[in-house]
């Protein structure tokens, strides 16, 4: 009766780290979102100088509707920016359109995490949906070899949070450094933009945690499981 197990604990201490970080990050967006930057510049036209300046010709920038829905998109050549950011001259909006420049200029210049990152998402997809079940049906017929093989399966969501947070802290070093040469963001409103980025990098940290313990918690299940 594993399903019942203690271990669930590890599971509800990642979840409240995410929640923490999830948190976090929200109010710390909603604060400076209310701090205009004192050029007026606005997140659309900062992300379109970025790239011009990058040498990047090829990538549109569009709207997407949600709060906080910001991401670029590699295949399309599409920089997205939420309705919170793009129409937005707050210090967390330029912040946060900079932060998704940085991506583009990662995918420019050929940035060896991020190709990784790409590369290896059709296996960590494959793994995440047979996990469990080749897990499952490991402990149902007593084999250590289908246990072994769900393990490996599994430690590749680990695998790609791994890769993910130097992804997600360079695009943030790569902003912040643009921001402040060019003289968007000066002072406190460098600050600020700085702040909001790092409360969501750190929602990429408590991601990791919570797929560590999970995977702490899988060795405990079907690692002693697979020792008996």
């Amino acid at each position: 009766m594993f399903f019942y197990d203690v271990t669930y604990g590890l599971v509800i201490l990642g979840a409240l780290l995410c929640m923490i970080a999830s948190a976090n990050v929200k109010s710390t967006y909603n604060r400076y979102k209310r701090v205009h930057n004192s050029r007026g510049v606005y997140a659309q036209d900062v992300a379109q100088q970025m790239l011009r300046e990058a040498g990047i010709y090829d990538v549109r920038i569009e709207r997407v509707s949600g709060d906080l829905t910001d991401h670029y998109d590699p295949k399309a050549k599409v920089l997205r920016l939420s309705d919170t950011v793009y129409g937005s001259t707050s210090v967390a909006a330029v912040g946060v359109a900079a932060h998704e420049c940085g991506h583009a200029i990662q995918h420019q210049q050929e940035y060896k995490p991020i190709q990784l990152r790409n590369a290896i998402v059709p296996i960590v997809n494959f793994g995440s949906n047979a996990a469990w079940p080749v897990l499952l049906l490991g402990a149902i017929m007593g084999s250590g070899v289908l246990l072994n093989i769900g393990i490996v399966l599994f430690s590749l969501a680990v695998l790609f949070q791994l890769v993910t947070l130097p992804v997600e802290f360079d695009a943030s070093r790569r902003a912040i450094t643009i921001l402040r040469q060019d003289g968007i963001l000066q002072g406190e409103e460098l600050g600020g933009a700085k702040k909001v980025l790092t409360a969501a990098a750190m929602t990429y940290v408590a991601s990791m945690v919570a797929i560590l313990l999970q995977l702490f918690r899988v060795l405990l299940l079907f690692g002693r499981r697979n020792n008996d």
